[in-house]
Parts: C-alpha cells; sequence; structure tokens
C-alpha cells in the first residue's frame, strides 16, 4: 500500500442490498486501485471501508452516490477511518 494513502468508512443508505451493490462497488474500487471491502448491514444499509490515494476515494464517493443502475442511493455518510486496516485489494463481505 502507498504510505500517502487514505481509509475511509462509508455508509450508503436507501435501495443498496440485493441490486448488486456490493459486486459494482468492487468492480469501481478494483478500477480505482483501492484497496478495502463493501458488506451489507443489518439495517439495510452498505458498508464500505476504502483505502488508496484521494482523488481515487474522492471518484468512489461519487460513483456511490448514485450507485448502479438498479439501486437507488438516498443518502452517503463519509467518515475518516484511520484506525482501520484493510489487506491489499477490495473485497465482498456477507
Amino acid at each position: 500500500m502507498e504510505p500517502d494513502g487514505i481509509t475511509v468508512r462509508f455508509l450508503v443508505t436507501g435501495r443498496v442490498q440485493g441490486v448488486f451493490f456490493r459486486a459494482s462497488t468492487k468492480a469501481q474500487a478494483d478500477r480505482l486501485g483501492l484497496s478495502g471491502y463493501a458488506r451489507n448491514l443489518p439495517d439495510g444499509r452498505v458498508e464500505v471501508i476504502a483505502y488508496g490515494s484521494e482523488p481515487a476515494i474522492d471518484t468512489l464517493a461519487a460513483w456511490l452516490g448514485e450507485g448502479p443502475p438498479q439501486s437507488k442511493v438516498e443518502r452517503v455518510e463519509r467518515t475518516a477511518a484511520d484506525g482501520i486496516h484493510v489487506s491489499d485489494g477490495f473485497g465482498i463481505c456477507q
């Protein structure tokens, strides 16, 4: 991992489960060279942890606001997640 990367936590609210949101997020993160993961939360939101360059994180944030065509994103919350360690690559958690 690059030493000047940042780690961010996104909480995505709306119709974001069961619409290929996590798989589409992984595809975007892979394209942007980000590490981290996407997982469904019990309350219906999707949590995304992403590590990488700030421009790549910003691009992912903009994409998360739209999501894949089947989704309906209502809100994206973004917070710093400096204490969360991610391994190389981007995964999908259950």
